[in-house]
């Protein structure tokens, strides 16, 4: 009989989660610890703890404190394969999101992260988990008549919110659009667009979907790919790791190969997010092309 699994949530947030140093974090050195250690560790313990952004519908704590979303759903399944039954979550800025995981303060982060080149240099990627597009959330109407981030940067006088050091950060600074508000959160995005403070928010179009589906005063243009210079974006997110952690790695991605190699048991678990078919990852995409930036 598979154990219960108990998800928990310390509901630490941002900066002040980097700036307290989580003294009773289970983490280990901040660069991982020699191969296998870290996998052991955790299996010992029977705990993981992973930082999410809070970004809907990847990974969020909901109203009863209990933490959800599709890629808290994949590592439910993963972890417990794993024999690692108890998932705790720290909520953090995304900005902190690999400082802290390389610092020690927690074991993997949790929060569909793109899989790009300066990211690579930083931590270590599992296999593709999802594929996403883009969408702008605008005022009701959509006033400016805003379409994607081509038509942000050809508008005269219109400010553009992102989330600071997500992928569509890089998309408007690649493009010029120089009239931007960073925000640490998807919610606040949001809250910018609401309160007239911008004039729309770039986010990944399944977050924006599902964020703007019940508001009155926002919606969410059509999806689109980004393409810079001529050359279509790939989006793909998956789980992150410290580059010690190799043999965490190694088997996570293994476990996750059931998932994705099965578009039923994808969908059984991603679905009830707001993620479909379209957002299964390619079966001949990998990791290190996405972290080459070579995809020709």
């Amino acid at each position: 009989m598979t154990p219960k699994r108990t998800l928990t949530t310390t509901g630490l947030a941002g900066l002040g989660v980097l700036a307290l140093g989580l003294a009773g974090c289970t983490s280990t050195a901040p660069d991982g610890d020699t191969a296998g250690s870290t996998l052991e560790r955790l299996q010992e313990d029977g705990t993981i703890t992973l930082a999410i952004a809070s970004e809907r519908p990847y990974s969020w704590v909901d109203s009863s404190g209990e933490p959800t979303g599709a890629t808290i759903a994949m590592h439910e399944e993963i972890f417990s394969a794993l024999g690692i039954e108890n998932i705790e979550v720290e909520e953090v800025a995304w900005d902190n999101l690999i400082p802290g995981l390389n610092a020690g303060r927690w074991d993997a982060v949790s929060a569909g992260m793109s899989i790009l080149p300066e990211r690579c240099e930083q931590a270590a990627f599992s296999d593709p988990e999802i594929m996403y597009t883009t969408a702008l959330a605008v005022p009701t109407g959509n006033p400016q008549g805003l379409s994607d981030l081509d038509s942000v940067a050809a508008a005269d006088g219109v400010t553009l919110a992102v989330q600071s050091g997500a992928i569509e950060d890089g998309y408007a600074e690649e493009l010029g659009i120089t009239d931007v508000v960073e925000v640490d959160s998807a919610t606040n995005g949001l809250e910018t667009v609401q309160s007239g403070r911008a004039d729309a928010f770039a986010l990944t179009a399944v977050s924006l979907n599902w964020m703007t589906e019940d508001m009155d005063d926002l919606e969410t243009t059509t999806a689109f790919v980004q393409s810079l210079d001529g050359v279509e974006q790939v989006g793909a997110g998956a789980t992150v790791f410290r580059p010690g952690d190799t043999e965490l790695l190694e088997a996570y991605n293994e476990e996750l190969a059931n998932i994705t190699g099965d578009e039923a048991a994808y969908l059984d678990l991603v679905e009830p997010f707001g993620f479909t078919a379209e957002n299964l990852p390619p079966a001949d995409l990998t990791t290190e092309q996405l972290c080459s930036g070579d995809l020709s």
